[in-house]
């Protein structure tokens, strides 16, 4: 199992998972980290899209918007890794971007 979640939480936020999953998918070290999607009950389509365009990218799926807080919670109970790292939907990441963070906490 890989060391890092990386979870977005997504309701109804199909237009910017367009814009912004492509970066967080290319930037991230897949060696280390899964990118993951938790969403809240989305009638936009959001899922279709991951679908189509991500198949690396895992989905979890809450039948209801469950708001900000609940749903990063929720999604990390359904979630078993040694980091956990919360992205917004609306965030691009350069190349790179998590190793330094999962260097830092493996040696601190």
């Amino acid at each position: 199992m890989k060391p890092v979640a990386v979870i977005i939480l997504n309701w109804n936020g199909r237009k910017l998972l367009k814009q912004f999953l492509p970066s967080v998918v290319k930037g991230t070290n897949k060696m280390i980290a899964d990118v993951i999607v938790a969403d809240n009950g989305s009638l936009d389509k959001s899922i279709d899209y991951i679908n189509d365009n991500f198949p690396e990218v895992k989905i979890i799926r809450f039948e209801k918007n469950l708001g900000f807080a609940q749903g990063y919670n929720e999604a990390i109970k359904q979630t078993n890794y040694k980091y956990t790292l919360l992205l917004n939907n609306d965030v691009a990441v350069p190349e790179g971007w998590l190793e330094p963070l999962y260097d830092f906490m493996e040696n601190n």
